[in-house]
């Protein structure tokens, strides 16, 4: 397990190993995720980026389905309108 020290301004030094492991270089901009007592250190580089693609695609949008859910409402209420007349 790697160790670091926190410095008076607050900056952490990222081991040698795990910046060349991860492709941290220095400009790399890295996200602090906050899970349960946890802090995860996810390095945001091309690898990850790529990897998260596509991951929240769908097949359909949710515009798209309101959309289509507004026009089968409009069409039940066209129905019930020419059945029962309009009250």
């Amino acid at each position: 397990m790697d160790t670091a020290y926190v410095t008076s301004k607050g900056q952490l030094v990222v081991p040698a190993r795990l910046r060349r492991k991860y492709g941290i270089k220095p400009g790399t901009k890295v996200c602090f995720i906050e899970r349960d007592s946890e802090i995860l250190f996810q390095p945001v580089t091309r690898e990850y980026i790529r990897s998260v693609c596509g991951m929240l695609k769908g097949g359909t949008s949710a515009t798209e389905e309101l959309l289509r859910e507004r026009a089968k409402d409009k069409e039940r209420e066209e129905v019930r309108v020419e059945k029962h007349g309009a009250r």
